[in-house]
């Protein structure tokens, strides 16, 4: 096998199963209990707890000794004990106790790979570093993610049978809407036809219909804090009760190449009274119809023609799905080329696409 081949691999596998050195949502936070819960995201197995005090913690699901499940072990607060042996391992990977031998030369080393945590918004994040970026790097959420005062936000998290880049591609495709959720209470407006436009941003871009603002779903915005979101907003009237346009901030998980995590934040500018009459309205009336325009989402990226990437005819409105993509595929092969060259004897990474 050829350099260039396994070049092509490794950038194909990495881009399949999520990039790494970044922040992603793993689960709703009510999922995390007391309870060690096994779970696999960016294809890997990790172990999420929360301790007594409410704080979660994330591991390498697996104990050092012969690999069982730690998930499977018991909750001891700021450590987890594996079920096969008693093998206790902290919350910062290290083997406090092996209960079964004494003087255990695994007790005080680090042997099982750590997970940073952080919990916005009713979801919990796990930072996934590579071996050269094992220290998380900051994250910094939309405002309406982080001004709870302003902001009234509610998550919705679905699980769909695709990989993560499709449901990146279908929220980067504002023209969608108007065909896929014709029937919507919201999406039934705008012109069938549009020309799009692409401007930059500090955190990335946005793709937006030209001359058409504030019809339907007519904007996307792609951006990078620490985490890779989406943001759009869907204009409501004062049927839909106080607060203006409807946001939603979206965020993918890879879980493996063939499934995805999709949260989804459903926010509106609402403070006091305001914010009590949105959520009930929500609630009782507005949910079910957002779960539906979802449902349709999940049965078009679920059935997708096999291969569908590859016999593509894109045209202009996919200049913001195509430009997300080479975003990614950008990174992914800078992240590749920066672990190769801290390997001895490694070659560089060379493409002319990079």
């Amino acid at each position: 096998m050829t350099q260039t081949h396994r070049i092509d691999e490794a950038l194909q596998e990495r881009l399949a199963c999520g990039l790494l050195n970044y922040w992603y949502p793993v689960l709703p936070s009510w999922a995390v209990t007391t309870r060690p819960a096994g779970i696999t995201r960016l294809g890997q197995n990790v172990v999420v707890w929360r301790a007594p005090d409410g704080e979660v913690h994330a591991l390498e699901d697996r104990c050092p000794h012969r690999g069982a499940r730690l998930s499977m072990g018991w909750n001891l607060g700021d450590r987890i004990a594996c079920w096969y042996h008693g093998v206790q391992v902290t919350a910062e990977g290290v083997v406090a106790e092996v209960p079964a031998v004494e003087r255990c030369p695994m007790v005080g080393e680090k042997l099982v790979k750590r997970y940073p945590t952080r919990e916005i918004q009713g979801a919990v994040f796990l930072y996934f570093g590579d071996e050269l970026n094992e220290m998380p790097v900051p994250l910094e959420v939309p405002e309406q993610l982080s001004n709870s005062d302003v902001y009234e936000a509610i998550l919705c998290v679905a699980k769909w049978k695709c990989n993560y880049r499709l449901a990146i591609d279908n929220v980067m495709d504002p023209m969608h809407g108007t065909y896929l959720h014709a029937d919507s209470h919201s999406m039934a407006c705008g012109d069938k036809q549009a020309q799009m436009g692409s401007r930059t941003t500090d955190t990335g871009f946005i793709f937006e219909k030209k001359q058409q603002r504030g019809v339907n779903f007519d904007w996307v915005e792609w951006g990078e804090s620490g985490a890779m979101w989406m943001r759009l907003e869907i204009p409501y009237g004062k049927s839909a009760g106080p607060g203006g346009d409807f946001g939603i901030i979206g965020m993918v998980c890879p879980v493996d190449a063939a499934h995805t995590m999709a949260f989804f934040w459903r926010y509106r500018r609402v403070t006091g009274w305001q914010r009590d009459l949105w959520r009930f309205m929500y609630r009782t009336k507005l949910e079910k119809l957002h779960w539906e325009v979802l449902e349709q989402d999940r049965r078009i990226l679920e059935n997708l023609a096999p291969n569908s990437t590859q016999h593509e005819f894109l045209y202009q409105h996919d200049v913001g799905l195509g430009r997300a993509r080479r975003i990614l595929e950008h990174k992914a092969r800078l992240q590749l080329e920066a672990v190769a060259a801290h390997k001895p004897g490694a070659g560089p990474m060379n493409s002319a696409s990079a």
